[in-house]
């Protein structure tokens, strides 16, 4: 959906991308590692510091140790900071978003590990499990209000179909209603109630892919959650792995950098390798995209899923390492 900006302060996008930076440098860290792990072997090489570092007895591996603890120390600050600060930041993006620039507040919705709050013009309602594609939801309770914001009716459910539209399935459920004329609420029981909705599934699939706004610790718990709800759990086992698995990401594409930078000066020199640094990215890049694919769709387990790019780029570099040293 596009979103005008013409009635929008500088205020208003400034603290959106604000706090949309951190999440940008997380992702550009791994690049800078290996840039800079290139750029500084290259400029060594070119001033004939390696050859005298060789000429030492020192391996290549060694000389690069230092720079490779550099590059470590860098993934585990990533890491603390994708974990700890970015999900915190993630929630008020989003909420600047919806509340100030697509001026939706209704769509905004605050995820919790063990329970989705959101909010439709005088309805509000939470759910204890949503799934993935934000189709099937278990565990709702609806609240309607009027215009003074009087509780007017609530209802459970405890399994919700949400489908195609605004149509929502409401089966084993009850409705309770409140009137001022009476002095006790009326309850009544159901075993399936069709309601319409003002959401499409197509909104609350954004509260479904939770991820990104949840903490490594807080996934793990609402992972916990969706299984004993009997919700399919893969896509967030491999999110829930992933955040380890990209922070390393620099570490390993560093590694497979070494060798490109020890090349000879005379073919090509400094741009070249950098032009080879721009070819790894692309590649680790396709590797790793492919790779968390085919784990949301089953074909491998979470784990495998997130770290098989890392294991298979640090053994290339470390065999393409082996060889500069035959």
């Amino acid at each position: 959906m596009m979103v005008s900006y013409r009635d929008i302060s500088t205020d208003v996008l400034l603290r959106f991308y604000f706090n949309y930076l951190p999440e940008l440098i997380i992702k550009m860290i791994p690049v800078a590692c290996l840039l800079g792990t290139i750029l500084s072997l290259s400029i060594m090489n070119k001033n004939n510091e390696l050859i005298a570092l060789f000429s030492s007895g020192m391996s290549l591996i060694r000389i690069a140790a230092p720079l490779m603890t550099w590059v470590l120390f860098v993934c585990i600050v990533s890491y603390l900071i994708g974990d700890r600060l970015v999900p915190a930041l993630t929630k008020q993006k989003n909420y600047i978003f919806y509340n100030e620039i697509k001026k939706t507040p209704g769509l905004f919705s605050v995820v919790k590990t063990n329970r989705i709050w959101y909010r439709s013009k005088n309805a509000i309602f939470n759910i204890k499990t949503l799934n993935v594609q934000g189709t099937k939801a278990q565990g709702l309770t609806l609240y309607f209000f009027d215009d003074s914001w009087d509780l007017l009716q609530m209802m459970t459910a405890s399994e919700v179909d949400i489908l195609v539209g605004s149509k929502w399935v409401l089966k084993d459920g009850s409705v309770t209603i409140f009137s001022g004329d009476s002095s006790f609420p009326l309850t009544s029981n159901f075993d399936t109630k069709s309601i319409q909705m003002s959401e499409e599934a197509a909104d609350l699939q954004q509260s479904g892919q939770t991820s990104d706004m949840l903490t490594q610790k807080e996934l793990a718990k609402f992972i916990e959650k969706n299984k004993e709800a009997g919700l399919e759990t893969i896509r967030y086992e491999v999110d829930y792995h992933s955040k380890i698995g990209f922070s390393f990401a620099g570490l390993v594409m560093s590694i497979l950098g070494i060798p490109f930078s020890v090349a000879r000066s005379r073919s090509g020199g400094i741009m070249l390798n950098v032009g080879v640094c721009i070819g790894l990215v692309f590649g680790y890049w396709i590797l790793y995209s492919s790779s968390i694919t085919l784990g949301n769709h089953g074909h491998l387990p979470p784990f495998a899923a997130a770290w098989l790019p890392n294991i298979f780029v640090g053994a290339l570099g470390f065999y393409l390492i082996k060889l500069k040293r035959l």
